[in-house]
């Protein structure tokens, strides 16, 4: 059985039931896909999109099992998205988010049994925007965190770069409100952060993606490139934005098998 935990005051916390057997609160929550066969395995953070206003279920455990088949641990992060505080702008809860439970894996006192010297992040449009940013320390309160503040590697799929180009305005807006400065939405920004504790990062896009151009791949990818941070982009022909695993799309149902030999590259598992 998956485990389920919680997210508060930047703590993670086993989940609680209530008598119904209902969880609460619904987000943020953590759900792991580690079983004791993995033990000593690395672990993925998974961050499924849906715009910060919503969650892609099929970004988020149908990758934790794919990452299982690839011997490699799995949690998922249902963070918080603007619904959840409809009082003002969303960031930088979500990022708080992904750091408390990256600083819980790193820690090696999650007790879910996975090596906290090789943690992942695999993120999905908006999600991809959020895993970015921990791995560049974009959007960051303070100065930009330290390589063991990092993931060490990024799976990156059609994911939001770009705040000021090429953007999703509804990611833009869920996250920073109608009216965010130039200067807010350059600071969230990951192609404009990538600096040399940026981990290597497996990217893939469509090129006819209508909601997430995939010049925001590009984008972060030549960045990449200008640090000197390993990276392997591929763009597939065609394809609609969200395609998660992308089962039976010609092309871009090659990724799962691209990214897992990207990973046997970097010794994962």
């Amino acid at each position: 059985m998956n485990r389920h935990y919680t997210i508060l005051d930047n703590r993670v916390e086993l989940r609680e039931r209530g008598p119904s057997g209902a969880a609460q609160p619904s987000r943020p929550r953590l759900e792991a896909f580690c079983p004791p066969v993995l033990a000593g395995r690395p672990v993925f953070m998974v961050l499924p999109g849906g715009g910060y206003l919503r969650h892609a279920d099929h970004e988020g455990a149908p990758v934790a099992r794919w990452l299982n088949t690839l011997a490699i641990n799995a949690v998922v992060l249902h963070y918080s998205v603007a619904p959840d505080h409809p009082g003002g702008p969303l960031h930088p809860r979500p990022l708080r988010e992904a750091r408390a439970v990256l600083a819980w894996l790193r820690s090696g006192g999650s007790g879910l049994g996975v090596d906290p010297a090789r943690i992942g992040v695999a993120g999905f449009s908006a999600g991809g925007h959020l895993a970015a940013m921990l791995s560049t320390g974009a959007g960051s309160e303070g100065p930009p965190g330290a390589a063991m503040d990092r993931p060490d590697l990024s799976v990156l799929a059609y994911p939001v770069i770009s705040m000021v180009r090429g953007v999703h305005a509804g990611s833009v807006e869920a996250l920073l409100g109608p009216d965010a400065a130039l200067s807010t939405r350059e600071a969230l920004s990951a192609d404009l952060a990538v600096d040399g504790a940026t981990p290597p990062a497996f990217l893939w896009h469509t090129a006819d993606d209508g909601a997430v151009p995939a010049e925001n791949s590009l984008s972060y990818a030549r960045a990449l490139a200008r640090a000197g941070i390993p990276r392997e982009l591929h763009v597939f022909p065609t394809g609609r934005h969200g395609l998660g695993l992308a089962g039976e799309q010609p092309g871009a149902s090659a990724w799962p098998e691209l990214c897992a030999r990207w990973l046997d590259g970097h010794h994962w598992p």
